[in-house]
């Protein structure tokens, strides 16, 4: 029996050819000779391209193992959920949503509704959606949900879904075909964005819709073709050569993400840690997705103790300084290595960000002076590093540096650290943890 490691590896490669690659490279192609009419499998570059061909085959071999699964590349992930909701509803029909779900989904219920397609929305946990399930023509579950992290029974929401006549998809964005099956669960469509997870370096932007009814996969490649939301073949080629990876990858960032998860969780200073893995994660045990998140998110105010709840940051004595004072300060000093490269979960790069909630943007402020307590949400992603290699920093802040040598270069951290000083352009400062140390520290150093 083939497990998941070496199906990840193997999926979707031609048969071996002596002196051919493994993996064919991209085909960059508008048309392609025809002898005689215009038929055939390659016709015209908006219709279909052999390297499409083999990462379709790839993901639909991972979606569905055991059974035939139909697959269609988009340019993204929000390319692929219009597919599925514009091929599939009319006006007149209706649609549930999560309503704790992706932040564009409110400007998709937007466009729906103004097509005269009815939708509503419900909370991911506790199976909420069944509750207004009556009448619908498709039900889109999201599950664990972004950025809640909330989980549902998909087997159960299919099967009732089925029984009233509703079709149903399941975005796997989070969860990837390694955590869950949504096809194995009954669901008639897996969506995901293969930006995230699935390819992992943060250089593609991709997305797909997987079924294993042949009528489906028609309507939603038609509707590709239609409004020409194909991907290109280089980000294609790249996204099958990342698909070797994908099982190492989900393994590494599950781990690290539960050891990070499980040391924060009695700790004083964080509130409302969510974490699909823990015993008193979002939702019941036994409808979490084993490996299914490499992100939790750190729900409510951060203070540390003693301070009072005015939304610092622990080991950092001030709230949040106002934009243009942080940028002047990041101009004339040196700030530790950011903990991610994006603000969004993109794979081999670990991440800190903030959150402002659901169905918005997640371009959170800090909290301003003087206007209270402000409820923020971070979200810290885990990367591809082994546990050991990024621990748990005392006050969950980063590695502080070596008494004395603070602001003097790189060797004032430790060969290991994941915060070496690095001096950063004003428009990333926001994005750092800085190490809490005193002004009068520096001055007495530049003095001696």
């Amino acid at each position: 029996m083939t497990g998941d490691g070496t199906r990840a590896v193997r999926a979707g490669l031609p048969e071996p050819e002596a002196f051919e690659p493994a993996l064919p490279g991209p085909v960059f192609a508008a048309h392609y000779h025809l002898p005689g009419d215009a038929a055939g499998p390659y016709t015209y570059g908006r219709d279909t391209n052999p390297t499409w061909t083999h990462l379709e085959r790839a993901i639909g071999e991972l979606e569905s193992p055991d059974g035939t699964a139909h697959t269609v590349a988009f340019a993204s992930g929000m390319a692929a959920i219009s597919a599925v909701l514009f091929s599939q509803l009319r006006s007149g029909d209706a649609v549930v949503l999560p309503s704790d779900g992706y932040q564009l989904l409110p400007a998709v219920r937007t466009r729906l509704e103004s097509y005269g397609i009815e939708v509503r929305t419900a909370p991911t946990a506790h199976d909420a959606q069944l509750d207004v399930l009556d009448g619908a023509r498709l039900l889109w579950i999201e599950t664990p949900s972004n950025p809640g992290l909330d989980v549902c029974d998909v087997r159960r929401l299919a099967d009732e879904a089925h029984r009233r006549g509703a079709l149903v998809a399941v975005d796997n964005t989070l969860a990837t075909p390694l955590g869950q099956r949504p096809l194995d669960l009954e669901a008639d469509f897996s969506v995901a964005s293969g930006t995230k997870a699935l390819t992992g370096h943060g250089d593609v932007l991709l997305g797909y819709v997987s079924t294993r009814d042949a009528a489906l996969a028609d309507a939603v490649r038609q509707w590709r073709k239609t409004v020409g939301a194909i991907p290109g073949p280089m980000e294609s080629w790249l996204a099958h050569r990342s698909l070797a990876t994908l099982a190492l990858r989900v393994r590494q960032q599950s781990a690290g993400a539960l050891a990070l998860a499980a040391a924060l969780a009695d700790r004083p200073e964080v509130t409302g840690l969510r974490h699909p893995g823990l015993p008193a994660g979002p939702g019941p045990p036994a409808r979490r997705p084993p490996d299914a998140s490499r992100t939790f998110r750190l729900r409510g105010v951060l203070h540390p103790p003693g301070q009072g709840p005015r939304g610092t940051l622990p080991g950092r004595p001030h709230p949040g300084r106002r934009r243009h004072e942080l940028r002047r300060r990041a101009l004339h000093r040196r700030t530790p290595r950011p903990l991610g490269r994006r603000r969004r979960p993109r794979g081999l790069h670990p991440l800190l960000g903030r959150h402002r909630g659901p169905g918005r943007s997640d371009r959170g402020r800090p909290p301003r002076l003087g206007h209270g307590p402000r409820e923020l949400t971070w979200r810290w992603r885990w990367g591809w590093q082994r546990e050991p290699e990024r621990p748990v920093p005392e006050r969950a802040v980063p590695e502080q540096p070596v008494p004395g040598r603070h602001m003097k270069g790189p060797a004032g951290y430790p060969p290991s650290s994941p915060c070496r000083p690095r001096l950063r352009g004003a428009r990333r400062h926001v994005f750092h943890v800085k190490p809490n140390v005193p002004r009068e520290t520096n001055r007495s150093n530049k003095a001696s």
